[in-house]
């Protein structure tokens, strides 16, 4: 199931702006960083299973938990209020629910981006001009909707309103597009749009997220002040996953078997979401990425269809409203950075300093 990576900003995420705790990052010895099971993050099941996580907090004498949550929005409200030191999120997420909010986050680890596994499927639309005036059912405000909306701008549609979007709970949309012939259209992500495939073999990808590379990207997280702090924390947890990431890229049959386990389905199937998922495998490649002029305009993208959702806030009056440091650049307010782009701890990864 992708059920970790719902990716998912409920309405009321959506029209009441979080508010950041007063309390001040410290130095400290114990952290505790959240995930949820999804492809992207599985790497950490396999740092927790065979000790790696443990052998380089170790290294920096530190202790760090891997924690899994059953619940992704539930997990980045731990974030927020201070019950997990970092979180492993999808990069849209980071600006909408703790920056939007007013704490001020940092992405320190970038782990992969979807290429291919968030698809936009039709049962009777040949193309993605066939959707107009009609319906599209995803979950609102999560990057299923974000495709769509990228989609359409793809196709040139300059009337988007005309695409209507119905939305529907991860946990229902499967099924329901299964057994409800009259739902024709719909946007989600992997297995679910793979198993809606198979079921319904009639239907046609009409746009997938792989003509968008980079877009859906998944992170991991901090607040800006804990990084500060403390910065073993965040180099251990860098360290740890690119041990992984080396052995994952070596085709470990082992590691394969622990990830797939814990994602609840056999290795066939998860290599399929792994497939479809670009994962930076080295250090030097996702600095590269996060510092890449190309990000700049990914986050633009992000930020325009985020405050055009309402997903800033009632109080933000514009898109510039809330400042994004990305490859050397700052999109919106100087005054009010919330989200940063962090590649130091990548660039060490990549230059042996870890």
């Amino acid at each position: 199931m992708r059920l970790p990576k719902i990716l998912v900003l409920l309405a009321s995420a959506a029209s009441v702006a979080f508010t950041a705790p007063a309390v001040q990052a410290q130095e400290k010895d114990t952290f505790r960083v959240g995930y949820v099971v999804y492809v992207g993050f599985m790497p950490l099941a396999y740092m927790r299973a065979e000790g790696i996580m443990d052998k380089w907090a170790e290294k920096y004498g530190i202790d760090v938990e891997l924690i899994q949550i059953n619940d992704y929005v539930g997990s980045i409200n731990q974030f927020i209020a201070g019950d997990l030191d970092a979180v492993a999120v999808a990069g849209m997420d980071a600006l909408t629910m703790p920056a939007a909010g007013g704490v001020d986050t940092s992405v320190f680890l970038i782990t992969d981006y979807s290429d291919g596994n968030d698809m936009l499927l039709s049962r009777s639309a040949e193309s993605v001009e066939d959707l107009l005036d009609s319906e599209v059912w995803l979950l609102q405000y999560s990057v299923s909707h974000y495709l769509l909306n990228r989609a359409l701008d793809a196709a040139g549609i300059t009337e988007p309103w005309r695409v209507k979007s119905v939305n529907i709970s991860d946990a229902e949309i499967g099924a329901a597009y299964v057994t409800q012939p009259t739902m024709e259209h719909v946007a989600t992500w992997n297995p679910i749009a793979t198993e809606m495939l198979n079921s319904v073999p009639e239907s046609t990808v009409l746009f997938d997220s792989s003509q968008i590379p980079g877009e859906i990207m998944d992170v991991f997280i901090a607040k800006t002040d804990t990084l500060a702090d403390n910065p073993d924390f965040p180099k251990a947890v860098t360290g740890a996953w690119y041990e992984a990431m080396a052995t994952m890229q070596a085709g470990s049959d082992d590691m394969m078997d622990v990830m797939a386990s814990a994602m609840g389905t056999d290795v066939p199937g998860f290599q399929t979401q792994v497939d479809q998922t670009h994962f930076f495998y080295t250090p030097g490649d996702a600095a590269a990425f996060l510092d890449a002029e190309s990000s700049i305009e990914i986050m633009d993208n992000v930020r325009t269809f985020s405050f055009d959702q309402g997903l800033f806030g009632q109080g933000a009056s514009s898109v510039d409203a809330i400042g994004i440091e990305v490859g050397g650049t700052t999109l919106g307010s100087p005054d009010n950075v919330k989200l940063r782009f962090n590649s130091s701890f990548a660039k060490m990864g990549a230059a042996g300093e870890l």
